[in-house]
Parts: structure tokens; sequence; C-alpha cells
């Protein structure tokens, strides 16, 4: 027995649950041979339990919950959900957008696993979750500033972390930058302009001295 799934059939699926969310879903499209549905931020308990609960979808486990930054935006952030229906054998994409300031409503009641998803999707880019029984940082510490996944977020972060032997625990302080170091990319392997004798390289006088 063949699972393949056409573009002609996850293009059909789209069809049918936009028409059957009645307005809980925006739109799809397919792309890669993979259904993406957008959903309405408002309804979006209302869409993953449709696709939870209807006996011809069963999208029974929430694969994972991601962050997407687009800084450019009004609505810089993406939502997506990613639902696998164990009875189907089919995989399903659901993207919401968002901003800073305005809270999802928590999925925890609808996928029980969203609780940790949400809470990192909190941690990395800030994103508010509303309802959710225990929102705070699951990777970077208590006191950590910032989110390390927006564009904006410097490379080099906010603060240093070290332990002092003196305070006898774990210190921050602000970013020390050392001076940037010079670094010879010239490879001792290279030729002459000919291509054969080795060339002098910068330090080989201090060699020739001893």
């Amino acid at each position: 027995m063949s699972w393949a799934v056409t573009h002609e059939d996850l293009d059909a699926l789209g069809q049918r649950i936009v028409a059957d969310a009645a307005g809980a879903f925006g739109g799809y499209k397919v792309e890669f041979n993979e259904l993406t549905l957008t959903a309405a931020l408002p309804r979006i308990v209302e869409a993953l339990t449709l696709l939870r609960d209807h006996p011809d979808l069963r999208f029974n486990q929430l694969i994972d919950i991601a962050g997407v930054d687009w800084p450019q935006r009004e609505r810089r952030f993406d939502v997506v959900y990613h639902l696998l229906s164990y009875p189907k054998n089919r995989r399903i994409r659901i993207k919401l957008e968002t901003d800073e300031d305005t809270a999802v409503p928590s999925v925890v009641g609808v996928y029980p696993s969203a609780d940790w998803y949400e809470r990192e999707a909190f941690d990395m880019y800030g994103i508010f979750f509303e309802g959710h029984p225990d929102l705070r940082r699951i990777l970077t510490d208590y006191g950590f500033h910032g989110h390390p996944l927006r564009k904006d977020f410097p490379m080099s972060g906010y603060v240093e972390v070290r332990y002092d032997d003196e305070l006898k625990r774990v210190v921050y302080e602000p970013i020390k930058m050392t001076e940037w170091r010079n670094w010879d990319f010239l490879s001792p392997w290279e030729g002459d302009e000919r291509g054969y004798a080795p060339k002098v390289l910068p330090g080989d006088e201090k060699a020739e001295a001893k």
C-alpha cells in the first residue's frame, strides 16, 4: 500500500479544512508537497481543536511550536505549529502572525505538550501566550535579559557569566571585548609567482636570525 501524497491531495485537503473551519483559517498553500494553513490568531484554539477532533483529520499529535522573527514587519513574529495524524499518516503546518505586545491564546488545553513549546517560544522570542499555566523561561537563566533568537539580539549578548572565587557564586558582568586578533591567512604551501619555490612568509626572518 502506497502512502504517497500528491499535490492535488493536499490542495483538496486544504480546501476542505478552510471550508469546514468557518473562518478559523484564513487560507492555505501547498509548496514542496507540504500543506500550510494560515490561522486567525484569536481562533487558534478552535482551529487546532477542529484538526484534532474531526474524524476525517485526526491530527492528534503536536510535534512542535516554532517562532520566526521578521523585524521589518509590523507583526514581526510567525508562530508555527506542526501537527501529525497517526491514523491518516499526514503532517500539516499552521501559521499565524503576532507582535511583541499581542498575546497568542495558549493551546495547552488542546495539546498538553504545548506547555514546554510555548515556554520555549516565550524565552527565545518574547512571544506571549495568554492562558498558559506557567509561562516562564525554560532555556536561559532567570535573570537573562532579552530574547536570543530575535534578529536584533546582539551576537555577543549583553552580559558575560563567570564564577567568582571570592564571592563563591556566579556573577554577571558587562561584556568585555578583548582586542581583535589579526589573522594571517597566508598558507605556507603557497609557491612563488611561478608556483615552484616557497614564498617568504611574515616571521621567516626571525627564524633565519636564529
